[in-house]
């Protein structure tokens, strides 16, 4: 299984359907920039959600809101664009789901927090002013960033 994680915005809200057995499949469209050869470029991502796992905090994305995504890389889909040009469709399926604390809050100092959900469905408390559970959930990660441990 390759994993991947990525951070982004959702370009839209997320979209909910049902299979014929009754299986719930949720989208996510997310967009996540990159750097190549001095230019800002944006890749965009078909995220699908099986299942009732992040359903609660499901509930709290919309369009523009940030998140990060680690799960089962797909095998990319090459396609044909309306100008006739060849494109490539990236697709995770989500194996967790995050409140990306690097986005811009909607809320001012009013002390609302978030959480990050996990797979088994429970919730951590993290305020979206702070490093916690940015790393899977699990502990802190420190303000200062030392750039001797970028794994790349």
């Amino acid at each position: 299984m390759n994993q991947i994680t990525i951070a982004g915005h959702l370009g839209a809200d997320p979209e909910v359907r049902f299979t014929s057995s009754g299986q719930k499949v949720t989208t996510l469209r997310v967009a996540a920039r990159v750097r190549r050869g001095g230019k800002d470029e944006t890749i965009w991502w078909k995220v699908t959600v099986w299942g009732e796992q992040f359903d609660k905090m499901i509930a709290y994305l919309k369009k523009g809101s940030p998140v990060i995504v680690m799960g089962e890389l797909n095998k990319p889909e090459i396609f044909t664009d309306r100008e006739g040009r060849p494109q490539v469709s990236m697709s995770i399926t989500a194996l967790n789901l995050m409140f990306s604390p690097f986005g811009k809050p909607e809320h001012t100092g009013s002390g609302h927090s978030e959480g990050t959900e996990k797979a088994g469905g429970h919730s951590e408390s993290d305020s979206m002013g702070s490093f916690e559970h940015a790393s899977m959930g699990q502990g802190k990660a420190d303000a200062a960033f030392n750039e001797d441990e970028i794994p790349f």
